[in-house]
């Protein structure tokens, strides 16, 4: 069972612009230059903001590639970060896959969702269960503020306990 009480901490941590914008420029540096921030988060979903200026664009008049990339795995990488913190025994994380598919150029912000929070948890108790690894798929959808969709993402996690329970 994972602990709601140090999911909600590492929730409440995340949603607090000063201390998370401390990690990722200690953690993530390249995440923080280029601008990616959480706009908001629970444990169900995360919302994650990549803007369009001059560190994050391209020579073609849009966003980077791998900022939008970076936004989009930061999505599932902090919900699978905050049930990780939960957890009843330590557990590694690692991204073992990633695609993208870009429709259209990204010109302003780009805002991207990953609402899978309650299936990242399962996976990670079925890795912790099992003692073996276990991997998700998640699909995330990067969005501009009018809604018009930018780019898709699939992000495949994989879980593994390294500590017996």
């Amino acid at each position: 069972m994972v602990n709601a009480t140090s999911t909600d901490h590492f929730v409440k941590l995340v949603n607090n612009r000063f201390k998370f914008s401390l990690f990722l420029l200690f953690k993530l540096p390249s995440a923080w230059l280029s601008g990616v921030r959480i706009h908001k988060m629970d444990a169900h979903s995360c919302t994650t903001i990549v803007p369009y200026r001059w560190l994050s664009q391209n020579p073609f008049g849009s966003t980077y590639f791998a900022c939008l990339a970076m936004a989009a795995e930061m999505s599932t990488g902090v919900l699978a970060m905050a049930h990780t913190s939960g957890a009843p025994s330590r557990v590694s994380m690692l991204v073992t896959g990633l695609e993208g598919i870009f429709l259209k150029k990204a010109k302003s912000r780009t805002y991207f969702t990953c609402e899978q929070g309650d299936a990242i948890r399962h996976t990670i108790l079925q890795a912790i269960a099992s003692g073996n690894s276990s991997a998700i798929t998640i699909d995330i959808m990067g969005r501009s503020a009018d809604g018009v969709e930018v780019a898709q993402f699939k992000v495949t996690w994989s879980f593994k306990s390294t500590s017996k329970t």
